[in-house]
């Protein structure tokens, strides 16, 4: 019996095809999420969930707003299962502080999120966890400290590379998308790099295109799905197969950068982040606690291309877009521009102290674009109590920003665009509630370094520029879905100022 079975199952199984072995492995993966462990006593409460799915969400819908609606039944703390992942989704300024501030270092870990696992292999400085990522965070912020030193010239000169670009539109309707990308991926490039890029290079536009691309199908549907249901997903085809094509691209254009780092490496002083790096990798080498090397060289660098790229660069085009929609508060940015500045004076950060009006604008578009609307997503080191409810070790944590910066108890007046949030008898005032950076251990550590691109780039284009829309109601604030919360693509006029 036994030496006829083994045939008749091999035969069985070469009968079996692709589509049936499909359904096959999605009723394993069925049985397996019924049999998964059960939430642990005194876990935030949540929706229904169901076999297999979880938590019903509509993906056809940003994920902000689809967990906002969630959320809503539960309180201000309230669980998810997304496939095969749990996590607590915390709203409002007191429990996100309480957790991302008070218990900063439980909640300093990041989640294993499936796409950024699959292309950051856990190394960089976003996806990296213990003792390696902290030392990766460690390095890039004393590096990027001491790189900044000229860091607001390199600004002030991509600025008017920036003007003169948009000058060559001669008051035609133009989309900025790339002008603005091209000029926020340039500083980027000279802190990493050591060098800028023609807006006309088409290997940088390439690049920038793939970065954008990809952004855009990380946040999509298939992404979500892929991220809620790896071990199915993965296997398939589908357009997120496109995300790690893109990636390939941008890993590639890196490794010939550090391989040419590598050649000039004898030089005496480093002068940007990737010979710093390759000098650490040469100090540790023969260390057997290996955290540099060029995987992270590799994957902490393309880190920084692509958050100092999609987020300041989305923050501008919001700003763009903002303006043309109110003119009443561009004139009076353009008339605070003109009172501290003039024609001719090139933007500096020693102006923003002066302006109060453009300082809360800014502020106020931060706000409203609302870039980053649920922060990254945290994990906790150890076990913890937050209000009330019981949080193992490794419960994922994900903050919304987008209710507590909309939130009604907290701002007079919401859904409005309105500088008057961030002032006071005239000076600029600060808000505890705004937390556009998210808090705590975790939080943007390139916040300083973004302010300042925006001050500059905004004021330098405000100076030089009257920005309208092509036609009356041309303009609108619809989203398109992407990693970042990003305007759908528009057209705008700059019209040059006397």
């Amino acid at each position: 019996m036994k030496l006829q079975f083994r045939p008749d199952l091999v035969s069985l199984l070469e009968k079996l095809n692709g589509r049936v072995f499909l359904v096959v492995l999605v009723m394993v993966f069925l049985v397996l999420n019924l049999m998964k462990k059960r939430q642990p006593r005194n876990f935030p409460p949540g929706p229904q969930i169901f076999p297999l799915m979880g938590t019903f969400v509509d993906f056809r819908q940003p994920l902000h707003l689809a967990l906002q609606k969630l959320t809503d039944q539960c309180g201000n703390i309230s669980s998810m299962q997304f496939g095969s992942v749990t996590f607590v989704v915390v709203n409002g300024y007191q429990m996100v502080r309480e957790a991302l501030i008070h218990q900063a270092e439980i909640f300093s870990d990041r989640r294993n999120i499936p796409l950024f696992q699959e292309i950051f292999r856990g190394f960089g400085l976003i996806s990296s966890n213990g003792h390696i990522g902290r030392q990766q965070r460690k390095f890039a912020s004393a590096t990027l400290k001491n790189i900044a030193v000229n860091f607001e010239e390199k600004v002030q000169e991509e600025s008017r590379y920036l003007v003169e670009t948009i000058e060559e539109e001669k008051g035609q309707p133009f989309d900025p998308h790339y002008k603005i990308n091209s000029a926020v991926s340039n500083i980027i490039c000279s802190i990493t790099f050591g060098n800028r890029f023609d807006y006309h290079d088409n290997r940088f536009q390439e690049l920038l295109h793939s970065l954008a691309e990809m952004m855009l199908l990380i946040g999509s549907f298939w992404g979500q799905l892929y991220n809620a249901f790896p071990l199915v997903i993965r296997w398939l085809p589908g357009p997120f197969r496109k995300i790690f094509r893109h990636w390939e691209k941008l890993e590639y254009f890196v490794k010939g950068m550090i391989a040419k780092h590598k050649e000039d490496l004898d030089q005496p002083e480093a002068g940007d982040y990737i010979d710093c790096y390759l000098k650490e990798i040469e100090k540790f080498k023969g260390d057997t606690n290996l955290c540099f090397h060029e995987e992270n060289l590799l994957c902490s660098t393309l880190d920084l291309f692509l958050t100092g790229t999609e987020t300041t660069a989305t923050a501008l085009r919001w700003a763009l877009l903002y303006m043309a929609t109110y003119p009443h508060i561009q004139e009076k940015v353009q008339l605070e521009i003109k009172r501290v500045m003039g024609r001719c004076h090139q933007p500096m950060m020693a102006d923003k102290e002066n302006m109060p009006y453009t300082s809360a604008v800014l502020s106020q578009v931060l706000w409203m674009g609302n870039v980053v609307p649920l922060g990254v997503p945290r994990m906790s080191t150890s076990s913890t109590t937050l209000a009330g409810f019981h949080l193992p070790k490794g419960t994922t944590l994900m903050t919304s920003l987008t209710l507590i910066m909309f939130d009604k108890n907290v701002w007079e007046t919401p859904d409005t665009f309105n500088p008057e949030h961030f002032l006071g008898n005239g000076q600029y005032r600060r808000q505890e509630a705004f937390l556009p950076f998210s808090a705590g251990k975790r939080a943007c550590p390139g916040e300083q370094l973004v302010r300042t691109e925006l001050f500059i780039f905004f004021t330098a284009l405000l100076q030089r520029f009257t920005f309208r829309a092509p036609v009356p109601a041309a303009l609108t604030f619809s989203i398109t879905l992407s990693l970042t919360r990003c305007p759908k693509p528009f057209q705008i006029c700059a019209l040059p100022r006397d």
